[in-house]
């Protein structure tokens, strides 16, 4: 990668934070908080909600009143175990999208690759978010 600048290339993903838009951010509160079980931070001076540890990434839920959401994917929680996670979730409330396309197939809402396995569902506010387990060995996943 190409520094930033001229110097040392600095940005460190570990520590980025993902920005959601939110139309209702007690009614995306709770879904993250209670039915995501993501552990909550507090409020930024801006008033979005924060969640995440410390020492990792983070999540802010941004409090918008245009209601513009992204047509694709906006985040991707990594699990080990898909097909119990998508069933825990499903007990606790998250409906997960189903889909039937010629490149794009789930069945009991899982698409099945050569490289991973994804499900995909709907925050409160409409974003489109996803569970997904990777197959294969880590290195295989190396640029």
């Amino acid at each position: 990668m190409t520094p930033v600048g001229g110097g040392e290339m600095t940005l460190a993903l570990r520590t980025a934070t993902t920005i959601l838009p939110v139309d209702d951010p007690d009614r995306a509160r709770g879904f993250y908080a209670e039915t995501l079980g993501l552990p909550h931070r507090g409020k930024a001076e801006d008033g979005s909600d924060l969640f995440g540890n410390a020492d990792g990434p983070m999540l802010q839920l941004m409090p918008v009143k245009d209601g513009k959401h992204s047509e694709h994917t906006t985040l991707s929680f990594e699990v080990t175990d898909i097909e119990r996670t998508v069933q825990d979730m499903e007990s606790k409330g998250v409906r997960f999208q189903d889909y039937d396309l010629p490149d794009l197939k789930t069945d009991h809402h899982i698409c099945t690759t050569d490289a991973e396995k994804c499900a995909w569902f709907m925050d409160t506010e409409n974003n489109i978010l996803c569970v997904h387990e990777r197959l294969g060995t880590q290195a295989e996943y190396q640029l």
